[in-house]
């Protein structure tokens, strides 16, 4: 089942504590990291799980990038990941670790390390800025969402559900952008 929540101002809350010990633990390697996916549009409806890219200059740096997010519990995820977009996951719920002996429990996130050139960067970034001056394409995919969240019997079928929209949310984006 989709568990599919109403929007939540605590998601922006746990991404910029996220944000900001990646950037802690990642300094001088990174050019910066970026709130995608449903969660960074205000308003909008989404699966409680934040999705973050950490954006890096090109691919010669991943070693060390892979390395710094290691230290902090994530591992590398390979058959998640293609050229441009590499996964992480997570060790356990406490990742990513601090040097503090206080142990806190995270909001279920999905972390991705891009190169500033990569397609899928591009692409996301281009959804999530054109839903979020869009408010009505924005509230029709919230009940797209939910529609799908309560039919689809697989998460595949969800995701399916959704390409079309997307695909044409993408084609409105970049024609904006020319």
């Amino acid at each position: 089942m989709i568990e599919i929540q109403e929007y939540n101002a605590s998601w922006e809350v746990c991404y910029k504590l996220l944000e900001q010990i990646l950037k802690d633990n990642l300094k001088g390697n990174i050019l910066r990291v970026e709130h995608v996916g449903s969660t960074s549009v205000k308003g909008l409806c989404a699966k409680p799980i934040l999705d973050i890219n950490v954006v890096i200059e090109n691919h010669t740096i991943f070693p060390e990038v892979v390395a710094a997010l290691s230290v902090i519990g994530y591992y590398h995820q390979e058959d998640w990941s293609f050229d441009g977009r590499e996964a992480f996951g997570r060790k356990d719920n406490f990742v990513p670790w601090s040097a503090s002996k206080v142990k806190q429990i995270w909001m279920d996130h999905h972390l991705y390390v891009c190169t500033k050139d990569s397609e899928e960067l591009t692409r996301h970034l281009a959804f999530r800025d054109y839903l979020r001056s869009n408010e009505k394409e924005a509230a029709d995919y919230g009940k797209l969402k939910l529609c799908l969240a309560r039919t689809s019997k697989t998460r595949q079928a969800y995701t399916s559900g959704k390409s079309e929209f997307v695909t044409r949310i993408l084609k409105k984006a970049f024609r904006s952008k020319i």
